[in-house]
This record gives structure tokens, C-alpha cells and sequence, in this order.
């Protein structure tokens, strides 16, 4: 029989060398909330991946990487091949700004690269005998993510022109992916079918491409229900009137006399009953009586007090005086009555009991430059009766670390709305059934064939086209509730309002705000406004399809391009806080998506989580966390396109420091299961795709980035080698890979999992790792070495460091920044080459009285001169440089003193990331903090510098 000829798969450029700082640079840009045009707006989802490191990654999965030639001995040397590297990294950096997220002429430079690319694949392997089934030069293959979620890598593969797949388990993900990758397209080019739309004159539609005309008939059904509500229960929100009475009082409201202002938000609090049997009054809940921190505008309010009851009577506002102590905190509540203080458990204990109960707080109004804050008094609340929501009345899971109001006597989805509130979501959804009826008339109005096939059964008619309108509404009105609910506060800074969702959590909210559908801001139209935005700017340029499908068995990803981020063992449980909109969104929709919003809940069991709630230990979690991995990632190892790698997302919540190794028992699991299905890792790139707030700071191992697994499925006659080989290739390959981290000023906090990426690279490429008494070599072992040969980069490093430098790493090594004997020390300065009275001389120590210490950075003269300096050692000028980084001078100051010192950028650069390993190995977060930071902007430094400034091309500015 004859062998069946080899697939000739080219490398990917993903596979060799990336642009990380401009895409981090990009990253960091877009994490701003207020971008406008992304996904979030259309609606919330926990983890979304950076547009920017998406688009890149595919970029770079899509084309090859132009050294492949070279390997196919076409002759392609070297240097041209890294000069083509560069024309396709300068594609990326145009690719991964936000600004060009529509930019059509940038789009198809990428297009046509990765349309390149594919042509030159399959001329390579036009003799192989599936050649007419794989390998159709004008046609991509499909692009499939098993674990969408909120849809960010679907969206950008078929931005970049393929056609793209999105499978979740979660029905919430499979509607957001629905909105964004196959609605468009089945509309696309569609003029508006509504009657305002319909008559303006226009010469031609050609304004109405992509979604656009979709997104205007979204504007418009919104607007409809907007006013609608507004009739049915726009008393319900009443403007509060100013009184020549009130004015005399407040100055400021001299100007407001006799008019009526438009309420942006009630504010209130919630009362507990005081568990003091001398006191028993209802004590207010606050954890602040500011109400704005603005400077030159300071607000709060003071409670007016009847001690006979005891209650408060009102808060009053005021502008000057003592700002009252905050009554809640970490730690429990304080009685404004009679100062009892109720520890945590005991208010927990005391809320379900008695209950909670919640009284009038101030009103924030629309004022003609800026808030107006009115005190408590002026409320006028209809006495509404709390309508029954069914689907709401749902209750919220066990697990305390997403979960808080349970705890406090709250325990269902319905008990964090107010009446008013239930009664406005309620009255919004009737709406969306009746938005729909209208937009199908109008439809069929405007001669879209009315064929009665809705959207679910794969329409493409009326009907389908106003069940599109009918879930873009929907989505609005499950992301208002994010904002319409009583865990939403008063942002006193910013003087807006906190929606839930700041994290992936639903937290206890003490003092709430209460905002108006028919206000200026939080209101119902401007969701629906935010997400306008977003549907123009939504892809048309190939079919999508989102369904639901368990990763573990799903059979989409055949033939498939695949990337995809999926569940980080314990850290997101997305079921359980989805549950939060499926119940809104499964009562706006299930009459026209019955077989997607079929089941009551969203699913759980089969979710890849490692929640110990839901499987009786933690143990038992981590076993079916484990297994249901390595079923998804075989999955994918097995039907994945053998032409394409396959990346796969992980970041890191949480990692734990014990005994010198960083390690996280979600990413050794993970790993695990990636390497037991059959992939080998051929690459990993740390991308700036997470919230920065996870910091050292907050002494934990968080991470700020991503890491980007490039993985191919691993040959069936891979090798077998011994740990010793295996420790020898580790210390050949590895060191090489971190100079290469180094060199691009990978953050520090990132160095330690990123150097995973090159170590699981040599230990996946084989089948098996064999300890000496013939055992397979575990993950956990495999990244112990890896940590291990980490520490010894870096202390290997230090030897070329000058002597007085050398001293001073052993020294903080021992004693960190406090005092240690002077014998100890002279000793220790001999050893190295140097001495203490040269080291003090160096301007790093203070020596005396028989005791030496390192001088804190921040001790550090503010005059100093790296001119006027004979003896500076690399760890003086380190310090210098952070000091002038810490305290305003930031990246600008920072580069101006490094082109002071030529030609030891580097050098300083490999002590900051030596000192903070050695750091975050001591467990010294707050000493390590400056070194991350540092090197973390280092990019930015070294670009103003005067010598870069100099070298930069300047912009003709008439191009633009």
C-alpha cells in the first residue's frame, strides 16, 4: 500500500516572534471602560479578552511565518526573512490599534496577507490526495471557539474574514455570540424597515451598510418603548420641585426656585434593627455620608436625629462642616443611635431575622451645570406593590465567595430589586413582545417576504428579522439591569452610579442608589444608545453561527481554525452569576428562542468549573475540572486543522509561593490537561489582557496578562527521554528564552508563569519525561525544574554585575532594608571584591556605630547626578531610577535620567528583574512592587529617551 503523503503544515509567525509591546501598549489603551464601540456594550460578560490581543493572535496563528521558505530551502535567507517578519509585524501594529477597529483599508491589508498565506499552503500540498477536500486556494477554512463566552475571538476571526463558529454551554454566550457574529450578516445591507425611517428621501441605500440599518431600527423600537414606558409609569418617577422655601436655606438652589428638576437617582440606605435591647432603633447602613468628593462641589448629608423612637428622622444636606464616620465597614456595623457595634456574623444573623429594611438617603437631581443634592425629606415614592416575577424569584447559589446577600436574608434574584424596579423591568419586557409585533409589521411593510420562519429555525425573513430586533432589545434590557438594581451605589467621586458588576461577583450593597428609567444617565435609552454604537460597527463580511454545545463533546471544531479561553478552574463561576440575567433574558425571549432558553437555569453540572459546592469537596471538583478538560482538549487536539496551530487563553487569578516555586493548582491542571490530549506547546506569549488591579501590591502572585499557549497535536512516535535529557535540553533552551522576555521588558510579575511557556515546551514535545525509577514525570515536578532553572538565570546573571552591586544583592538577600552587623558585612564586601567603606562611598549604605543598611530608594537624594558621580554601581543607578519613577516623574523623568547613564540600560534592567524574583520569592510584595512597575514601562522609557526621540520618523501630518 502506498504511504499516504504528509500534510504540509508552513510554521505560523505565532509560532516564531510577536510585537508584544505594541500589543500590550494597545491592550492597556483599550482596558479604558468608556471605549467606545466594544462588546461590553452590548452586554456584560465576565474575562472578555482584549480586542487587540485576539486580533493579533489570529493574525499571526493565520499567516505564515516567513522563515518556513528558508526551512524549505527556497533559498530565503535569513536576513530577508526577518526583514519580512517586520513588514508583518508593522501590519500587526496598525492591526492591534482600536482606532482601526473598522478602518476597511487596514482590514484588507490583513486580509489579503492571511489570504496569501493560505494560497501558498495549499499550493504546497496541491498533490496530497484530500487536496480538492482541504485545500481550496479561494476559500479559508472555518474558524470555531468551543468556549466563545462573551465573543470577543469569534468576532475578530470573522472580522479578519473567516467564517466563524461559537459554541458555548452557557445560553447566555450563545445570545451575546448570536448579536454579534450571525445576526449581522444574515441582515447585512438591509435599509431600516421602520415608518421613520422609511420617510426621509434618499436617493439610494448605500448609507445602510453592514448592520447600520439593523442598528437604526434598534434606535428606533427603543425610543418607541422608551416613550411607551414613560406612559405607562413615568409617574412612578416623579421631578422633584424647588421651593423659594427651600432655596432660603440653600444658596445653591436659589436658581432652581419654582422649578422642577429631573431626578437622576434616589438614594437610600438599609436598616438593621440595633441588637442593643436599650437602643432596638433601626440603625442605618453606610459606608459613607459623602455624597460628592468633587473638589470645590463637597456634599454630604447629616442625619437629624429623634432620640425618643430612637430614628432618623431625615438626612439634610450640607456642603460644610464635620462629615459624619461611615457606620459599616469590613468588619460589621456601628448603631448611629447608640454606637453598639455589631461584629460581622451577628449582622449576618440579625438581617435574616429581623430583616432589612431601607429608608430615604438624599435625591441626586439634574442641576444646569452639574448634581443637584437634595435631602431626604422630598422623596415621594408611590407605595408600589412588589410584583411577581416568577423567573426572578429564583434563588442565588451557595458559594459565598460570588455570592454575598444570601447571608444577609436575601437569598433570591428578586430581592435585589426594588418594587419600583421590578415593576419598570416588567413593563420594559411586555414592551419588547410588543416592539417585536411592530417591527415584524413594519417589516413585511417594507417587503421582507413573510415566510413565518423565525430566527431559531434559520429564517431569514420578517419574522426572523424581528426576532433580531426583538434580541438586540432584549440584551438592553438584561444589561440595564446591571444598573437597575439595589446593589448599584453612588460613585461619590466620579458622581455616578457603580454597577454591580465591577467584578464577577454580586456583593452586599449597603447604601443603594435607585436610578431613573427616564433620566439622563443609567437610563433605559442610553443602553440602547451604547449599543448602537456597537452594531454599526459589528462585521458583515462572512457568515456566523453561535449554538450551544458541550466543549467536552462538541464535534464543531472539525477541520476547524480554533482559539479559544477557556474556564480558569475555580476562579469565574459564569453559570451561577449568568443566572443573574438568564432570568430576565429567558422572560424577554422565550417565546421566540424556546429550544436555546430551554432550561430553567443555565446548565451547571457539565460546566468546567471547580467549584466544590456543586461536586461535594474540593477533590471531587478538581477530579471532574481534570477530566472534563482533558475530554475538551482532545476534542480539539483531534479535530482540529492540522494546517493552523491552536492557542489557547489562560490567565492566572490566584498562585500560591511555597518553598521558593510559584505554582497555581488551576494552571498545573490546565497544563495537565492540555499535554495529556496530545498537544505539544510550541509557544507562549504573555499578553497585558487582564485588569492590572491584581497587583504585588495586593500581595498575591496575580497576574496582569494572559498566556497564550501555541499548540500543535503532538506526533504518535514523539520520543521517550530520561529527566537528565530532559534537564539538560531545559538548561540549553530555556535561558535563551528568557533573554529573549527580557530583552521585549515582559513585565516582571509575568516572568516567572511566562517561563513556563519555553520549559512545557521541551517537556510536551515528548510522550514521556521518565523519572529514575521509570515513573512518569508529572506537570508539578516538570514546573518545580523549570522554577528551579529560573532562579538560576537569575543568579548567574547577578555574577556580571560590578562588586559593589554583587555586595549589595547578597546583602538584601539577607537582611532586605534593615540593619546588620558590621563584621558581617565587611566580611560579605571582601568576598565580593569590594568594601563597606567603598560601597558607602557609592552613596547605597549607611555604616556606623558598628551596624550597616541599604538605603531605602526613597532615601535617595533628589539631586543627584549621574555626571557628577566617580563611583555609580548599576544597583545605585537602579534605585535612582526608580525613585525619579515613584515620585512624579514618572515614565518622562525616568527617561531623562537613563540617557544620562549610556550604556547601562540593560544591565539595570536585569537587576530590577533579579531583585524582584528574588522579592516575590520572600514573599515582600510591597518591596517588589516598584521593580514590576518599572520595568513594566520600560518600553515607554527607553521611547523617550532623547536618543529614540531622535531616531523616530515624524509623521506628515497632511497624510491624515
Amino acid at each position: 500500500m502506498a504511504k499516504v503523503p504528509e500534510i504540509k503544515a508552513p510554521k505560523k509567525l505565532i509560532e516564531v516572534a510577536l510585537p508584544l509591546d505594541e500589543i500590550n501598549a494597545a491592550c492597556k489603551k483599550e482596558g479604558n471602560p468608556f471605549t467606545p464601540r466594544h462588546p461590553r456594550s452590548l452586554h456584560i460578560w465576565w474575562a472578555r479578552r482584549r480586542i487587540a490581543a485576539v486580533r493579533a493572535v489570529l493574525f499571526a496563528q493565520l499567516v505564515n511565518d516567513p522563515g518556513y521558505e528558508r526551512e524549505l530551502g527556497r533559498g530565503v535567507n535569513k536576513e530577508k526573512a526577518e526583514a519580512e517578519r517586520k513588514r508583518l509585524f508593522e501590519i500587526i501594529k496598525k492591526l492591534v490599534l482600536w482606532e482601526n477597529t473598522n478602518n476597511e483599508q487596514v482590514l484588507a491589508e490583513a486580509r489579503a496577507e492571511i489570504m496569501k498565506s493560505w494560497r501558498e499552503t495549499c499550493e504546497l500540498n496541491k498533490k496530497h490526495p484530500q487536496a480538492k477536500e482541504l485545500f481550496n486556494p479561494e476559500k479559508l477554512p472555518a474558524f470555531h471557539d468551543p468556549f466563545a463566552g462573551g465573543g470577543a475571538i469569534p468576532l475578530e476571526a470573522q472580522r479578519l474574514g473567516l467564517e466563524a463558529w461559537a459554541s458555548d454551554l452557557n445560553p447566555v454566550a450563545v445570545l451575546i455570540n448570536k448579536a454579534m457574529i450571525e445576526i449581522p450578516p444574515k441582515f447585512a445591507g438591509n435599509p431600516p424597515v421602520n415608518p421613520e425611517s422609511k420617510e426621509q428621501i434618499r436617493v439610494d441605500d448605500s448609507e445602510w451598510k453592514g448592520a447600520a440599518g439593523l442598528a437604526e431600527d434598534v434606535r428606533y423600537y427603543g425610543q418607541w418603548m422608551r416613550d411607551e414606558a414613560e406612559k405607562k409609569i413615568g409617574h412612578l418617577y416623579p421631578k422633584v420641585r424647588i421651593t423659594e422655601e427651600m432655596a432660603e436655606d440653600r444658596p445653591d438652589l436659589k436658581q432652581y426656585a419654582g422649578e422642577e428638576l429631573t431626578v437622576i437617582a434616589w438614594l437610600w440606605a438599609r436598616t438593621v434593627k440595633c441588637p442593643n435591647p436599650a437602643c432596638g432603633g433601626r440603625a442605618p447602613l453606610l459606608r459613607s455620608f459623602h455624597l460628592s468628593k468633587k473638589k470645590g462641589k463637597e456634599v454630604h448629608v447629616i442625619p437629624e436625629i429623634d432620640k425618643n423612637i430612637p430614628a432618623v428622622k431625615r438626612f439634610r444636606v450640607e456642603s460644610k462642616g464635620d462629615v459624619p464616620e461611615n457606620t459599616t465597614d469590613a468588619k460589621g456595623a456601628r448603631c448611629l443611635f447608640c454606637g453598639t457595634f455589631i461584629k460581622k456574623a451577628e449582622l449576618r444573623e440579625i438581617s435574616k431575622k429581623d430583616g432589612l429594611e431601607s429608608i430615604p438617603l438624599a435625591i441626586v437631581a439634574k442641576g444646569k451645570k452639574g448634581r443637584v443634592y437634595l435631602s431626604s425629606d422630598l422623596f415621594e415614592v408611590p407605595d408600589i406593590k412588589k410584583p411577581d416575577v416568577p423567573e426572578a424569584n429564583k434563588p442565588m447559589t451557595n458559594d459565598h465567595r460570588w455570592f454575598s446577600p444570601p447571608l444577609y436574608g436575601l437569598p433570591n434574584f428578586s430581592d435585589i430589586f426594588t418594587p419600583r424596579q421590578l415593576t419598570a423591568l416588567t413593563t420594559f419586557s411586555d414592551l419588547v413582545k410588543e416592539a417585536r409585533e411592530k417591527a415584524l409589521n413594519d417589516a413585511i411593510a417594507a417587503g421582507m417576504p413573510d415566510d413565518k420562519t423565525g430566527l431559531e429555525d434559520g429564517g431569514t425573513g420578517a419574522a426572523a428579522y424581528a426576532d433580531s430586533i426583538c434580541i438586540y432589545l432584549a440584551l438592553s434590557l438584561s444589561r440595564w439591569t446591571d444598573l437597575t438594581n439595589s446593589l448599584v451605589s453612588w460613585n461619590n467621586v466620579n458622581q455616578n452610579f457603580r454597577a454591580l458588576f465591577a467584578r464577577q461577583a454580586i456583593p452586599m450593597v449597603w447604601d443603594y442608589a435607585e436610578s431613573n428609567p427616564f433620566g439622563p444617565i443609567a437610563s433605559w435609552y442610553s443602553i440602547i444608545e451604547s449599543q448602537i454604537n456597537l452594531n454599526k460597527s459589528l462585521s458583515a463580511f462572512n457568515l456566523g453561527y453561535s449554538t450551544q454545545k458541550n466543549a467536552m463533546i462538541q464535534d464543531l471544531s472539525s477541520n476547524k481554525i480554533i482559539s479559544t479561553d477557556p474556564p480558569y478552574y475555580d476562579n469565574i463561576g459564569y453559570a451561577d452569576l449568568s443566572d443573574f440575567f438568564y432570568v430576565w433574558l429567558r422572560t424577554f425571549l422565550r417565546f421566540i428562542l424556546p429550544v436555546t432558553l430551554i432550561t430553567v437555569n443555565t446548565p451547571k453540572s457539565e460546566e468546567l468549573v471547580a467549584a466544590s459546592y456543586s461536586h461535594g469537596s474540593k477533590g471531587d471538583a478538581e477530579e471532574f475540572f481534570m477530566e472534563g478538560m482533558n475530554k475538551a482538549m482532545h476534542r480539539l487536539a483531534e479535530q482540529a486543522n492540522p494546517l493552523f496551530p491552536v492557542t489557547i487563553y489562560y490567565a492566572f487569578k490566584q498562585s500560591e509561593t511555597k518553598e521558593g516555586n510559584t505554582s497555581s493548582s488551576g494552571w498545573e491542571t490546565f497544563l495537565e490537561a492540555v499535554i495529556k490530549s496530545g498537544f505539544a506547546i510550541k509557544g507562549t506569549w504573555p499578553m497585558h489582557t487582564e485588569r492590572t488591579e491584581r497587583s504585588v501590591a495586593m500581595n498575591t502572585n496575580a497576574l496582569a496578562s494572559s498566556i497564550v499557549l501555541v499548540c500543535r497535536k503532538r506526533g504518535d512516535d514523539a520520543d521517550v527521554v530520561s529527566r537528565k535529557e530532559f534537564l539538560k535540553e531545559l538548561k540549553r533552551e530555556l535561558p535563551e528564552a528568557l533573554d529573549e522576555m527580557t530583552a521585549s521588558s515582559i513585565a516582571p510579575v509575568d516572568l516567572a508563569q511566562a517561563s513556563i511557556g519555553p520549559g512545557m515546551a521541551v517537556f510536551s514535545k515528548y510522550s514521556a519525561v521518565l523519572e529514575a525509577d521509570g515513573t512518569k514525570m508529572t506537570v508539578h515536578d516538570a514546573l518545580v525544574l523549570i522554577n528551579r532553572e529560573l532562579d538560576e538565570y537569575f543568579s548567574e546573571a547577578g555574577d556580571d554585575f560590578d562588586a559593589d552591586t554583587r555586595f549589595c544583592l547578597a546583602w538584601f538577600d539577607e537582611n532586605s532594608w534593615k540593619e546588620g552587623r558590621f563584621g558581617e558585612a565587611d566580611g560579605l564586601a571582601r568576598a565580593k571584591g569590594t568594601s563597606v567603606d567603598g560601597v558607602k562611598e557609592a552613596g547605597v549604605i549607611e555604616s556606623g556605630s558598628g551596624k550597616v543598611r541599604l538605603y531605602r530608594w526613597s532615601e535617595y537624594p533628589d539631586d543627584w547626578s549621574p555626571e557628577k558621580d566617580s563611583r555609580t554601581p548599576v544597583w545605585e543607578a537602579l534605585h535612582h531610577l526608580i525613585r525619579v519613577h515613584q515620585c512624579g516623574g514618572g515614565e518622562a523623568g525616568a527617561a531623562d535620567l537613563l540617557s544620562r547613564m549610556s550604556g547601562r540600560a540593560l544591565s539595570i534592567k536585569q537587576l530590577a528583574y533579579r531583585l524582584y524574583t528574588l522579592c516575590e520569592r520572600k514573599g515582600w510584595a510591597e518591596d517588589a512592587r516598584p521593580y514590576n512597575e518599572l520595568i513594566t514601562s520600560w518600553g515607554e522609557v527607553e521611547a523617550r529617551t532623547p536618543e529614540a526621540v531622535s531616531k523616530t520618523p515624524q509623521k506628515n501630518l497632511d497624510s491624515f
